[in-house]
């Protein structure tokens, strides 16, 4: 921006100018406005270059480097930042740090935003900019150059405007040259762009967003299923390469820079869809898809870079997992200086004509001089409202503390007696009723606890003053009659009690309200003595309010000291900018000018806000002596100052600064005496003081006549700060902290320096400590709290030699610093904004300085920033929020925050590991308007700070992350085994019982024979019972009706479907029992079936193409089905998503013939196929495997043995028909064993979900199956129904087991809220258990044990199948119990009783040797239905071979197992089973595939999952996927889009907290999206293939640095 003080401006023009700062810095015009304005009003008397408009914006002009002379009027122009942390020289300094870096840029991905989230600011950015404005930036529209869209191109226009508004301008960049003035060549944009600090596609954000698609498999409109379009990742191999070398990032930036300035003519091509977005293709044909990948490529590389201290030693996380210890830098600065001495202020003079107590002051000016003004209040206007008088003042106190006394409660129970405390509630504009009030309860002898007003019952920090109310016993609030009146009401009209504040009983001082004292009636005037005189209340670090006490004889002494120190004299005049009711304000405007017969003008916020200069208009116009008054309020006026000439401050000897202690305060006091020393003010005039509640006034600045003296300067380096070392800076300019000194030690005062940890050591005097003061003039207690009181009011500062300095207590004052040569005292932070990083000390107000300095410096709207530390991983992390100009775009917002982060680093050498920005105006506010910082980071750290941007740089600060495990050379399996025998370890190895004797129906080989043989013994009894959704049965099947059905389609196979034995038939059947009859039909015909999930009709496009996949893998010679699947098979939109030309034939089998085969086809060999089972795997694998006629037996057999199956039983089951246990319940064990199945299909559950259960209770079940989703959809959907239900007569007691079918470690959380849910209808709660299957072995556990053996035991025993294991142990696959509720335990629950005929072993997935009991290793299965191998088409059953025939290693090497790919071990429990023999419990813990190897660990998705799922309510689902060794965190948002972002630190904190992980990237996606297969298992490689193609449509994507 080019500087205008360069330039010889006329004064009105420079008076205007100065308007028109001071509106942009109150955000009364936005930043838009204010540029046309001011390029308006200047551009005149611009030099211009040749061709440029003079209306044209000048923000782009090559900056000016302003002379010394117009020093002040640059700090002016930056009205909207914070006051307290102006600083020219650092300003340059951050400018230098950052050009620096400039040299070694960064590659930052900047994050991703769905653009309903973007533009929430202002209306300007919905405007497009009209052509003759464009102050928006190059591309809209400068000069001619780009003429005015014709119609044909304003819709490309348009587009361009829209995507623009949305990245914002093309960046505007300081290092730009004036040729980018004149719409100029793409070349020099082009540098524009890349000198930028992250380099990024700027065209991403505009993925425009498709309607959802509708409601997807089985009606399941919840979530997208990937049962379709999920095992389109049937090609592993292919496309795993896909993402291995992303795309090269820089080629791809140039094009679009360019692009984005120029829209091309919009292609239109159809284009892939994947669910519910679309794929875009920018102008140029660039696929936007890459973007996703390009960007983490950007971030890896970011990341080759890490910074890292040199380590040397570890600590033990309680475990062998190694925390890093940082060691201290051996270079590091020590402080070498001699130890310093304590300093002692002046003597404190006794002056004869000084007032025993304050009360007895007040009387004498009350009664001497009655007239003499006390308090003038101001309106805001600036007039003056009302004068106190010192007679006023004195009558008044004396009714408030009659009435205080007397007429509250009655004369025998007084609610107040003297020493009780009261609240004083009192406006920040109406000082003299809170003086009238503050002098009554002195004079009643109450003490009084002054507070702010509550403004609603919700204000930042209010509960912890209620708290504070409450500690006090308060129970009488005075407070004034406006005041009363503007309190939150309720419609009673009484006053709500606030949230956290005791019962209070509100008194309104003003005297027309209150009774006069009688005439004989006079307050007890003693002498200042150690009674409670007033507490003040003080707000700490973690937003704790504690009442300071102040004794009266304290009091006293204080206010005599600050007369002798500050020179008052009777009758002196005063202006106070403070606020009176705590602090300088109390000490000098209330309290000292009372002892001294003083006048206050007290000028109030709210006029402040409207006359910046009020305070310098009245010390004018009243020749005011002394003004008090804080950094900002010089800083406003020198905003405001518009040449005024009737200023004139020669009457004022001492300004007294009240922030002087903070080492940012003194760039405002330069800049200050700059402008007005020409106005007759002094320089010895301003005199900083440092205070603090505990101590009062630490130290101030004398008003000196001696004029030669200057004040005290220190340039200390902020290296050398932040180890506590006082080092006056050398070369190094950049980081440097300057600091004014703020006088000597108060009169009577002793002052020493301490360490600011641990004992109270001395320091050494080039040593930063903390000040401690020993005087009768400051607090002495925390009210109530002894403890406390005792470490802060009660210290004894020792020497090196140990012994204390005093004998008598000093108090700590909060403040960090130094004395000086010459007894000056130096301030360089305070305690509270201290935050240690790995070792170091940086203080909060420095680091907002620094942020607060970077350009573009009006980015923080009014400088509201906080700084802050949480706690990540035994260490401190910086946070710094921000509230971000209302007009401000996504890309000023994400280079802003890369600057910040550059300039924090250089200045300050500290990572930032959370930089937020949050919108205008939404951090929570302290009374006086400033942010509440305790407040911020508790919204922060809770999620519900609503940020618009973040940035989170956790690679850069986390360095103490355990060191990377390096894989040991593996141990020989023969050694592990001896070493298992020597250590006394049994082999892990568990059978289930033998099969036992033939029954009748076991002799028969083949399921077809059973069908028949039961058609004829029991022709009528009811195998199949199916339920519509409202429970009614739709339909069943007797014995004798299948076998029928079977034998027509069996005939229909062999004559229309000219069918071979041995040919492939593909079942696409809804759920029900046209399947089952489809299957045994096929049996009868010597086919083998295959059962196929049918497309959803609502969502063909992405269900179809895996039927066509399934038929084709399968090999399948024809499809029989429905007529409703017909129908659709060969609807328009089938044709659509799949060629319907190449299905083989379809048969319709609603029509059947009459006849029946010539004979039922008898298979030859029993170890021929039955049929095949197709699933997807949850690493989204299509996988087929053979089921022979053997195992499918002998699994029928296994299952009748477990479940205790027979003709007159009953068994409900709710499970998807198409594959393993499913498949098999649904269609095969009631044949087999000739019980009664009642079929409910799931999909009606989301119609009805109460239909299972009631189902359950109305056939009166005793078994019953279903799979987690519906689990959780009973869970979810019946939470609050089970009072009705039970009123329905919903009863599930007669329930002895019901049985989760699934193929993963047991989901417990859902398992036992299911059980605790539904315990009061009667569920036994050992009723629920889960089995387990995989694709080698359909199932290998089921059914959980006996209830009635458990009787015995007495069912209020701990679940015995329930152990906690370590999970920091998991990771190195091993398995270490521990107790419940142990730090990083993790609960594991047994997967069901092993299948009769099943053996099972553990065995090292890489050894293949045998392991120990309670090892971890894969689970291999011996079986006789175990399924005999993989069906693939591509012939790659080598690679998968061993899956079916291993052998182990070493050991039992005869027998061949089948590897079923899951982690998991065996443990042997105290229980017993039937046959007396100890249980072995099968504990499953994940999938290998699924497994993710990071820093040479093994972590399993599902316990990340489930620590980001706990972090936020509004998460409601959550996956994790690795790319390219980064961790990538989907979670699904159920709330507003504005909420997202406030996961992005809680995921990134708590994956780091509890799995020692840095999360790569976080998405935040929409309910449904995260895709989940029929059995509610979560598809992570399709979600990721998802994510790299760009297809999720995500709220938001970060990439953590």
């Amino acid at each position: 921006m080019a500087d205008r003080d360069s330039l010889p401006l006329p004064l009105e023009v420079r008076a205007r100018l100065a308007e028109l700062e001071l509106e942009l810095s109150e955000g009364d015009i936005t930043q838009k406005g204010y540029e046309k304005k001011r390029s308006k009003l200047i551009g005149a008397y611009l030099p211009q270059p040749p061709g440029v408009d003079p209306s044209l914006p000048q923000e782009r002009r090559t900056p000016v480097t302003p002379s010394s002379s117009s020093r002040y009027h640059r700090r002016r122009s930056s009205g909207s930042r914070d006051e307290r942390y102006r600083s020219d020289v650092h300003t340059e300094a951050v400018q230098a740090a950052l050009a620096k870096h400039k040299e070694r840029k960064m590659a930052v991905p900047m994050p991703s935003k769905r653009r309903s989230l973007v533009v929430q600011t202002s209306m300007d950015a919905y405007t497009p900019p009209d052509t003759s404005s464009g102050s928006e930036g190059e591309g809209s529209g400068q000069g001619d150059s780009q003429g005015t869209p014709t119609s044909s191109q304003g819709s490309i226009n348009m587009e361009h405007w829209i995507s623009r508004a949305i990245h914002g301008s093309t960046t505007s960049s300081t290092t730009s040259s004036s040729s980018t003035q004149s719409g100029g060549s793409g070349a020099a944009r082009l540098t524009d762009l890349t000198a930028q600090t992250h380099i990024g596609p700027i065209a991403h954000l505009s993925l425009k967003r498709k309607s959802k698609s509708g409601t997807v498999e089985n009606g399941n409109s919840l979530r997208r299923s990937c049962e379709f379009g999920s095992e389109l990742a049937w090609q592993p191999l292919e496309t795993e390469e896909n993402h291995l070398a992303p795309p090269d990032v820089t080629t791809y930036t140039s094009e679009h820079s360019i692009q984005v300035e120029r829209p091309q003519g919009s292609t239109s091509r159809a284009v892939p869809k994947y669910g519910n977005a679309e794929l875009m293709e920018t102008g140029d044909g660039v696929p936007v898809s890459s973007r996703v990948s390009a960007k983490i490529q950007q971030l890896v590389n970011t990341l080759k870079r890490p910074k890292r201290p040199p380590l040397r030693e570890f600590f033990v996380d309680d475990f062998e997992e190694l925390l890093e210890v940082l060691q201290p830098d051996p270079n590091q600065p020590k402080p070498e200086g001699a130890q310093m001495l304590p300093m002692r202020g002046e003597q404190l003079g006794v002056v004869t004509n000084w007032p025993p107590s304050l009360e007895a002051a007040l009387q004498r000016w009350g009664t001497i001089s009655p007239k003499a003004p006390c308090l003038t209040t101001m309106d805001t206007n600036g007039k003056a409202l009302y004068i106190l008088t010192y007679g006023k003042l004195w009558a008044r106190s004396m009714k408030v503390a009659y009435n205080i006394l007397h007429k509250l409660g009655s004369k025998q129970e007084p609610m107040v007696r003297p020493g009780d405390r009261v609240a004083l509630v009192f406006p920040n504009n109406d000082p003299a009723a809170f003086m009238v009030a503050f002098y009554g309860c002195l004079l009643a002898e109450v003490v009084p606890v002054p507070i702010e007003v509550p403004l609603t019952r919700k204000d930042a920090g209010s509960q912890q003053i209620g708290f504070l109310l409450g500690s006090c016993g308060v129970t009488v609030a005075l407070t004034s009659d406006a005041c009363h009146k503007g309190l939150p009401k309720s419609p009673t009209g009484e006053i709500p009690q606030f949230k956290g504040w005791p019962k209070l009983l509100w008194f309104v001082t003003e005297s027309k309200h209150l009774s006069k004292p009688p005439r004989d009636w006079f307050p007890h005037i003693k002498d200042a003595n150690n009674d409670t005189a007033y507490i003040e209340y003080k707000t700490c670090k973690d937003g704790s309010v504690l009442g300071v006490t102040v004794t009266r004889i304290a009091l006293l002494t204080h206010c005599q000291a600050l007369t002798q120190a500050c020179g008052y004299t009777e009758a002196e005049t005063i202006v106070n900018v403070l606020d009176f009711k705590k602090d300088v304000g109390l000490w000098h405007g209330i309290l000292t000018s009372v002892m001294n017969m003083m006048h206050v003008i007290s000028i109030p916020y709210s006029l402040m806000k409207v006359n910046p200069l009020s305070w310098i208009q009245k010390v004018c116009q009243y020749k005011a002596k002394v003004a008090c008054v804080k950094s900002r309020d010089m800083h406003w006026a020198l905003v405001a100052h518009r040449d005024q000439r009737d200023v004139n401050l020669c009457s004022l000897r001492m300004l007294i600064v009240a922030d002087g202690s903070n080492p940012w305060s003194i760039s405002s006091c330069d800049a200050f005496l700059n402008v007005f020393q020409s106005k007759g003010l002094r320089p010895e005039v301003i005199c900083p003081c440092a205070s603090s509640p505990e101590a009062l006034t630490v130290a101030i600045r004398r008003p000196t006549d001696d004029s030669n003296q200057p004040p005290g300067r220190g340039v200390l380096s902020m290296q050398g700060l932040s180890y506590g070392v006082i080092r006056v800076d050398s070369e190094e300019k950049l980081s440097v902290l300057t600091v004014q000194d703020v006088g000597t030690v108060m009169p009577g005062g002793l002052m020493c320096v301490v360490k600011p940890d641990g004992v109270p050591q001395i320091c050494r005097t080039d040593e930063i400590g903390e000040l401690c003061v020993c005087s009768i003039a400051s607090g002495t207690s925390y009210y109530g709290l002894s403890g406390m009181t005792k470490n802060t009011f009660e210290v004894f500062p020792m020497c090196s030699s140990g012994a204390p300095v005093s004998e008598y207590p000093f108090a700590r004052t909060g403040l960090l610093g130094f004395i000086g040569p010459g007894g000056l005292v130096f301030i360089a932070g305070k305690m509270d904004g201290l935050m240690v990083v790995s070792g170091r000390r940086h203080n909060a107000d420095d680091i907002v300085a620094t942020a607060l300095a970077v350009e573009p410096m009006k980015f923080v709207y009014r400088g509201r920033i906080a700084v802050f530390s949480i706690s990540v991983l035994h260490d401190e992390r910086v946070v710094i929020v921000a509230e971000q100009r209302p007009d401000s775009t996504e890309e000023d917002s994400f280079q802003w925050m890369s600057r910040v982060l550059q300039a924090i680093d250089s200045i300050h050498q500290v990572g930032v590991y959370c930089l937020a920005l949050v919108p205008a105006n939404t951090l929570p506010k302290t009374p006086l308007g400033g942010i509440h910082l305790s407040e911020t980071k508790q919204l922060f750290l809770e999620g519900s700070l609503h940020p618009c941007n973040v940035l989170m740089c956790p690679h850069t600060c986390v360095t103490n992350l355990p060191k990377p495990r390096q894989k040991q050379p593996e141990i020989g399996p023969a050694s592990v085994m001896v070493g298992n025998l020597v250590s006394g370890k049994r082999i892990a190895q568990a059978s289930g019982r033998d099969l036992g004797q033939i029954e009748d129906n076991d002799q028969f080989l083949f399921l077809s024979e059973v069908l028949q043989w039961r058609a004829q013994t029991t022709p009528d009894h009811v195998l199949y019972t199916l339920l519509s959704s409202r429970g009614t049965i739709a339909s069943s099947l007797t014995c004798l009706q299948l076998h029928k059905r079977a034998e027509k389609i069996a005939a229909m196979l062999g004559e229309r479907g000219h069918l071979q034995d041995g040919d492939h038939v593909a079942l696409v059947y809804p759920p029900g029992i046209d399947l089952i009859a489809a299957f045994y039909g096929c049996l009868y015909a010597g086919c083998v079936p295959i059962t196929v999930r049918p497309p959803h009709p609502q969502n063909i496009a992405t269900t179809l193409p895996t039927v066509k996949m399934i038929v084709e893998v399968s090999r399948s010679a024809c499809i029989m089905t429905s007529q409703v699947v017909c129908k659709l098979l060969r609807s328009k939109e089938a044709s659509a998503a799949v060629d319907v030309r190449t299905w083989p034939p379809v048969l319709d089998t609603d029509d059947l013939p009459k006849k029946r085969p010539p004979q039922v086809y008898k298979p030859s060999d029993p170890d021929t196929l039955a049929y095949l089972d197709f699933s997807v795997s949850t690493t989204g694998m299509l996988a087929g495997v053979k089921m022979s006629h053997t195992a499918t037996s002998a699994f029928c057999r296994s299952i009748k043995l477990q479940c205790e199956l027979y003709p007159s039983r009953e068994v409900a089951i709710c499970l998807d028909p198409y594959c393993g246990l499913g498949f098999v319940l649904w269609c095969l064990c009631s044949v087999y064993s000739g019980h009664q199945s009642i079929l409910i299909p799931p999909s009606e559950l989301e119609i009805n979900p109460a239909l299972w259960l009631l189902a359950v209770s109305q056939y009166k079940v005793r078994d019953t199956f279903c799979s987690y989703s519906v689990m959780e959809l009973c869970t979810k959907g019946l939470g609050l129904q089970t009072e009705s239900l039970k009123s329905r007569g919903l009863d599930l007691s007669r329930v002895r087991t019901c049985v989760v079918v699934a193929e993963e470690r047991p989901r417990i959380s859902l398992t036992q809220s299911f059980s605790k849910l539904f315990k009061d209808l009667g569920l036994h709660p050992r009723a629920v258990s889960t089995s387990f299957g995989c694709r080698v072995n359909l199932a290998i556990c089921l059914q959980p044990h006996r209830l009635g053996k458990l009787a015995e035991q007495g069912t209020s025993g701990p679940d015995p199948t329930t152990v906690f294991v370590d999970m920091r142990a998991l990771r190195h696959d091993r398995v270490r119990l521990v107790e419940r509720g142990s730090p990083h335990s993790l609960p594991l629950m047994e997967s069901g009783k092993i299948l009769p005929g099943v053996r099972i072993i553990i065995a090292n997935p890489e050894t293949k040797g045998p392991l120990g009991d309670s090892h971890l290793g894969e689970i291999w299965v011996h079986s006789a239905h175990n399924s005999s191998g993989y069906f693939t088409v591509y012939g790659e059953e080598s690679l998968q071979s061993d899956h079916f025939n291993s052998h182990l290693s070493f050991g039992d090497t005869q027998t061949i197992w089948a590897r079923t790919g899951y982690l998991g071990f065996l443990r042997r429990t105290e229980l017993t089973d039937a046959s007396g023999e100890r249980h072995d419990a099968l504990y499953v813990v994940g999938a290998l595939d699924e497994a993710m190897e990071l820093r040479g660990m093994r972590y399993h998705p599902i316990d990340i999952e489930t620590s980001v799922i706990r972090t936020h309510k509004c998460i409601t689902e959550c996956a994790v996927f690795t790319w390219t060794n980064l961790l990538v965190v989907v979670v699904e948002l159920d709330g507003s889009e504005q909420e997202a972002l406030d996961l992005v630190p809680l995921v990134t904190n708590v994956v780091l907290e509890e799995h020692y992980l840095i999360v790569g990237v976080v998405v935040v996606v929409d309910m449904g999206v995260i895709p989940i297969n029929s059995r509610g298992e979560k598809q992570r490689m399709h979600l990721r293939d998802g994510f790299l193609a760009d297809q999720l449509d995500p709220i938001y994507v970060a990439y953590n640095m």
